[in-house]
């Protein structure tokens, strides 16, 4: 029996933004490991696939419609998730959304959307849940996802990079209190490097300013060229969650190499600079 089934087996996950990516990968592990699946959505219909592609496999699931910037919406599913279950095992707050193009090109609903799903969905997702597993007094997990971006910059990707800096400084300040509440609770920053899901897809860019369609095109070529299968990066996830560890990345080399980056990026207090990678990236 692996680590994450001995720990993990027989409880309860509830994982944000499940109907589709790396929410969605998570799902289908944490139902392999024997969890019982609350797999949540924006959209209902893709939530009840992930759950019923669970259930069909032998695992146990629920589906759901959450909106995870309605922070009303997120207390009362976190009181009728313990209200039904009596426990939340692990968290995941994964839901987010990718933004492209130029700041001022971006209008101003879709700054609120990305801001409000990527910062807000998770602050109030933590916000929402950890009384309820405070008063059950029982060991629990929490993962928010951040992202190799979280240590770096990236033009015309200002929005989401922003909003994985802070979930970044967010999860470190969580754990540390955690530490200070003397909580059975468990916190770790899930840093993916680049894996095969649909954040790129045409579909998921509406909203967003005319430029960034090319943008697009090209990050999910890259993405579909060069990423890690979906289920490799959601197994690695899920163990070091298991293994207690904060950093919890897919890919390590990607993590150390921008880490490495920003590290001599605040030691020389230089200017931003774009490597030729980027260049190339952003031009015609």
């Amino acid at each position: 029996m692996s680590r994450e089934q001995e720990l993990f087996e027989g409880g309860v996950a509830v994982i944000t933004g499940a109907g589709a990516g790396i929410g969605m990968g998570l799902a289908r592990r944490c139902g392999e490991i024997g969890m019982t699946v609350i797999v949540t959505d924006i959209e209902e219909a893709r939530a009840r696939s992930v759950a019923d592609a669970i259930m069909a496999a032998g695992g146990r699931s629920e589906a759901q419609r959450l909106d995870v910037a309605d922070p009303a919406a997120l207390d009362a599913f976190a009181a009728d998730v313990f209200a039904r279950h009596g426990e939340v095992r692990l968290l995941v707050n994964n839901a987010g959304i990718e933004t492209l193009g130029l700041t001022w090109e971006i209008p101003a609903a879709r700054w609120e959307q990305t801001l409000s799903v990527n910062i807000n969905g998770i602050v109030h997702g933590v916000r929402a849940f950890v009384p309820h597993m405070l008063k059950a007094g029982k060991q629990a997990w929490i993962a928010n996802l951040a992202s190799v971006g979280a240590f770096g910059q990236m033009p015309t990707q200002t929005a989401y990079i922003m909003s994985k800096h802070a979930i970044q400084a967010f999860s470190e300040c969580l754990y540390l209190e955690m530490e200070v509440a003397g909580a059975p609770i468990h916190v770790s920053s899930v840093i993916p490097g680049m894996l095969k899901t649909s954040i790129f897809d045409a579909a998921a860019g509406k909203g967003e300013p005319e430029g960034a369609a090319r943008h697009r095109a090209k990050m999910a070529h890259m993405m579909a060229n060069y990423g890690m299968d979906l289920d490799e990066g959601c197994h690695k996830i899920i163990a070091k969650i298991a293994a207690g560890e904060f950093w919890v990345d897919t890919q390590e080399q990607m993590t150390d190499d921008i880490v490495a980056g920003r590290v001599a990026f605040l030691q020389s207090r230089a200017a931003p600079a774009m490597g030729a990678e980027t260049k190339a990236l952003l031009e015609d």
